[in-house]
Parts: C-alpha cells; sequence; structure tokens
C-alpha cells in the first residue's frame, strides 16, 4: 500500500524543471506575473497594427524560402526552362532565377505571389493604422514617439517595397529603375556621381540588383525588425488606448488580459490573415514577370506602372509641367527636381504633425482616451485634404492608363489633376469640417432631447410633433464627455505696468492657428450639465 504522506514535496515534472532552471536565470515568472495579465481594450480598429505585424511575420517567411533559389547576379544567361516563348533569350541570372522560381521550384509561384500581396497589404495596413491614429488623436503625448517610429516604417516600407520590386530585373522594374536614375541625375553636380555609384556605371550596370539584394534582404528587414520590437514596447509600457465609454478614464484600461483571452484571439487572427493572403495569391495574378520580358535599355514597356504606395512619387513627377533653367552653367530640371522636394515634404507634413498641434494646444497632458473624429473637426478636415492630395498625386501616376482605357486626350488629365491639386485638398477640408460640425451639432441635439422614434403625437392644442426617445447615461456619455479645447488667449497688449508687449511673428501665428483650431466657428459648444438636467426633467 503506498499514499503521499503530508508534508513530502511531491516530485516536479520535467516541464516545470526547465520552467525553474530558467526563472533562476532570466526571471520568467516575474515578468509573466507582469505582463500575461495587462488589459487591452477591445475595438476592431485596434486590429489594423495585427494586420500589419502578421504581414510583416509572412513576408519574412517567404522571403526565407524565396532566397533559397534567387540569383541575385546580372551576368548574362540564356534561358534554358520550363517557359517556352523565353527559351533562348538572353537575360539576367537574376530574372532567369525568378523564372525558375515561377515555374520550376514546387509552389514557388504562390510563394512568390504570397510576399508581393503581403508587401501590398503590408504597407496599406501601415497607412491605415497611421490614419486611424491621426483621426483619433492617440498620437499626443507620451505617444508622440510611438507616432514617429511608425512614420519611419512607413517611409521606409516604401524603399524596402521598391528594392524587392527591382530584383527580378524584368522589364517593367527596369523601368522604374530608369525613373529612378532620371530623379537622381536631376540633382545638380553631385547627380551623376550618385548615379555612378548607385549602378556601378551606366545603367543597368553589373551591381545594381546584387546591391538592392542586400538592402532587401539584410539592412531594411533589420531595420524593421528593431523598429517592431521598439514599437510595440512602448505600446506595453505607455498602455494601450481606448474608445471613451463610461468607467474609462486617462487612468485606467478596461478590456480583457492578455493571457489568455487576447493571445487566443490574436492567434486566431494571424492565420485569419495569412489565410486571406494565400487565397489572394492564389486567384489574383501580380507581377507576372514572364508577360513583359527580361530588361533592355532600348526598351520600355507600355501601360508601366508602379505598385500603389509608389505611385504618389511617379505622380508628381508626371503632372510637373517639364521646366529647366540654366544655373552656374549647370542644367537644372525643375520638372524633376521639384518634386523630389515635394515628396518628402509631404510625407513630413504628416510625421510631424503630433509635435505642430501639441504646439497649437499648448497641451502637455497625458492622453490615454481617444477622440472621435468628428470632435476634432479641423484635425480631421486636415487629415482628409492630406490624403486627398496623396491621392490626386497616385491618380496622376496612372495618367496615361486612364487617358488609354477612357479614350480621353492625356494632355486634358493631366491639366485636371495639376488643377486638382491645389483644389481638391481644399475643396475636401472644406467639407470634411462642415459635416463634423453637422455631425457634433446632431450629437448635441440628440443630448438634449434624445433619439427620434418616428412616432407623431398630436398635443391637446392640436399641434403634431414627434415623439423622442431619452439616451441612456453610457449613450449621453459617449456623445458629451470630450473635452472641448479653448483657443489660446494672447492677454492684453498693455502690461500692467504700462510696458507694451511684443509678440514675436512666431507667437502670433500660434494665437491666430489656435483660433484656427478651436476658436468660434472651428466646433459647437457641448451641452452644459443645467441644459443636460433641464433636458432630462423635461
Amino acid at each position: 500500500m503506498t499514499g503521499n504522506r503530508a508534508g513530502v514535496k511531491q516530485p516536479s515534472s520535467k516541464g516545470e524543471r526547465v520552467a525553474d532552471w530558467a526563472d533562476g536565470r532570466l526571471g520568467i515568472y516575474g515578468l509573466a506575473k507582469a505582463n500575461m495579465r495587462k488589459i487591452f481594450p477591445d475595438h476592431w480598429s485596434f486590429m489594423l497594427g495585427e494586420i500589419c505585424l502578421y504581414s510583416f511575420v509572412t513576408l519574412i517567411l517567404t522571403g526565407v524560402y524565396l532566397t533559397l533559389f534567387f540569383h541575385p547576379s546580372m551576368n548574362e544567361v540564356r534561358y534554358q526552362g520550363s517557359y517556352v516563348p523565353l527559351n533562348g533569350i538572353a537575360m539576367s541570372e537574376a530574372y532567369s532565377s525568378t523564372l525558375h522560381i515561377s515555374f520550376d521550384v514546387r509552389g514557388g509561384l504562390l510563394i512568390r505571389q504570397i510576399h508581393h500581396w503581403s508587401a501590398l497589404i503590408f504597407l496599406a495596413g501601415m497607412f491605415v493604422h497611421m490614419m486611424r491614429h491621426f483621426f483619433t488623436g492617440s498620437f499626443r503625448k507620451p505617444r508622440e514617439l510611438n507616432w514617429v517610429l511608425g512614420w519611419i516604417m512607413l517611409v521606409l516600407g516604401m524603399f524596402e517595397g521598391f528594392t524587392g520590386y527591382s530584383l527580378p530585373d524584368d522589364l517593367l522594374s527596369g523601368t522604374g529603375l530608369r525613373f529612378v536614375e532620371g530623379a537622381v541625375l536631376s540633382f545638380p553636380v553631385v547627380g551623376t556621381y550618385i548615379s555612378m555609384f548607385l549602378f556601378g556605371g551606366e545603367i543597368p550596370g553589373h551591381d545594381i540588383i546584387s546591391r538592392f539584394y542586400s538592402v532587401h534582404i539584410l539592412l531594411l528587414p533589420g531595420i524593421f525588425a528593431t523598429l517592431i520590437v521598439a514599437h510595440l514596447i512602448l505600446v506595453v509600457y505607455h498602455k494601450h488606448t481606448q474608445w471613451p465609454a463610461p468607467g474609462r478614464t486617462n487612468k485606467n484600461v478596461v478590456g480583457m488580459p492578455l493571457f489568455p483571452v487576447y493571445v487566443a484571439k490574436a492567434g486566431g487572427f494571424f492565420f485569419l490573415v495569412t489565410g486571406v493572403l494565400a487565397v489572394l495569391a492564389a486567384i489574383a495574378s501580380i507581377n507576372p514577370i514572364w508577360s513583359y520580358g527580361p530588361y533592355r535599355s532600348d526598351q520600355v514597356t507600355t501601360g508601366a506602372q508602379p505598385d500603389w504606395y509608389m505611385g504618389f512619387a511617379e505622380g508628381l513627377i508626371r503632372v510637373m509641367p517639364g521646366w529647366e533653367i540654366n544655373f552656374l552653367g549647370h542644367t537644372l530640371v525643375l520638372g524633376v527636381l521639384i518634386p523630389l522636394l515635394v515628396f518628402p515634404v509631404v510625407l513630413l507634413l504628416i510625421g510631424l504633425y503630433p509635435f505642430f498641434e501639441a504646439w497649437v494646444t499648448g497641451d502637455k497632458r497625458e492622453h490615454h482616451l481617444l477622440d472621435r473624429p468628428r470632435n476634432r473637426p479641423v484635425r480631421t478636415a486636415l487629415g482628409v485634404a492630406w490624403i486627398s492630395l496623396y491621392s490626386c498625386f497616385m491618380i496622376g501616376g496612372s495618367d496615361d492608363i486612364i487617358a488609354t482605357k477612357l479614350h480621353l486626350s492625356i494632355n486634358v488629365i493631366i491639366w485636371v489633376i495639376r488643377v486638382s491639386v491645389f483644389a481638391v485638398p481644399i475643396i475636401a477640408f472644406a467639407i470634411t469640417k462642415r459635416v463634423c460640425l453637422g455631425l457634433q451639432q446632431r450629437d448635441r441635439d440628440k443630448i438634449l432631447h434624445g433619439l427620434e422614434t418616428g412616432v407623431i403625437l398630436r398635443l391637446p392644442h392640436g399641434e403634431f410633433i414627434e415623439g423622442h426617445k431619452p439616451l441612456t447615461v453610457a449613450q449621453r456619455h459617449v456623445l458629451g464627455s470630450h473635452e472641448q479645447y479653448r483657443a489660446l488667449e494672447a492677454g492684453p497688449d498693455v502690461a500692467e505696468n504700462g510696458a507694451v508687449r511684443k509678440r514675436s511673428r512666431v507667437e502670433k501665428l500660434r494665437y491666430r492657428l489656435s483660433r484656427g483650431f478651436y476658436g468660434a466657428g472651428a466646433q459647437i459648444p457641448k451641452p452644459t450639465a443645467d441644459e443636460v438636467r433641464s433636458s432630462i426633467d423635461r
């Protein structure tokens, strides 16, 4: 007869012994206790960042597989492979190995297409993710640094995508490289030196593919991995933002624990994202390089279009007039040089916005509750105006396709886009601001009068009115709990001692911008507490 005697310690399992060994050296028990029960709020918009993360993981996994078969060399070979129409054609090893991956490696074409679709979704996800942060104001203190990290990843993602897009050395990607060469050559004095260094001689040279390959699989992914880790650490450190609701404040987080609830949901969402990417790759062909043929410097593809994220840069150059001037013996191609200077400026406008808004408002407090976009009309209007400007230039990158498909004059299209670049953002700003003010007024009416029921009532004296249903406490909180900033007051021009205050132009500009953001006509005043109590009593 055997049994366990009281006070005798039972032998631990092998897994427990391994965990104890690791805890003694890494302190994993303390880390798990501190972080595994961390609370995360639940909302569909928070999944946009996860789409970016899971697309990046898919990019790494598929990219590792592709590197096993890709040859980043521009040495000339004669193709002899499964794609018969190109047999005997001279091409680079890079292009030949890409054809080999597509037609001879088991599952190679599927992996190539998953990789390409993942890149497109990765960048699209980052763009939408950043816009979600912009419109809800989650970039405010203490998250300015995290916003900058996300913005850097978006910009680097454009160049990462371009380097990968150029690796197959097909005619379409080669046309893009000619575009880059022309842009580099437009820089006065140093342009030719940069071009010779980049291509290792006259385009196409012999080094560009191997250099892009190193940047694409080593340098930029390493930077991305570092930035993503730093981004996630800051998310955990600052705690997650949340939408306003009863019981939610800047000092708490209402949601579900990281383990097991959030981990289970995140794991399922990862397989959902990768599954969608696999389905897209299986049914929607993308970048069929065999249709374009190998790159030749004396040929160009018709209807050449970059991936969507580089359409903005190409549109800038396409819609710019072909101006040239001679300066100190140098020909300055302004039709290319000016767009190259405008491109980073447009990106910087959105990247530096958190610091601009903090300067305008003078707000140095921490914010963990999100704004409803309608409650910040000017910020929302600026965001829509920026997106409309980006879209105009992106459409400009497809002016030849639009002209061909719609049988229109390309000159007319270019002039329409040129006018739109200046007119559309202004119109978008005005309309968006007006819509936000209208929605604010509707929220105010709901708080004071309740929801429309559609029931028509007749009063004793014969008047017909519509019945209204009072809002619940939770509904009233969501519509009216937001804080409304006040425009900064400049104060009197003359001090108490009679001295005249001197204000710099920058200071005057700040007060003017503050009035534009939060002054009269920039927001609808919230109902006061007395007005709310009076409406409830009625």
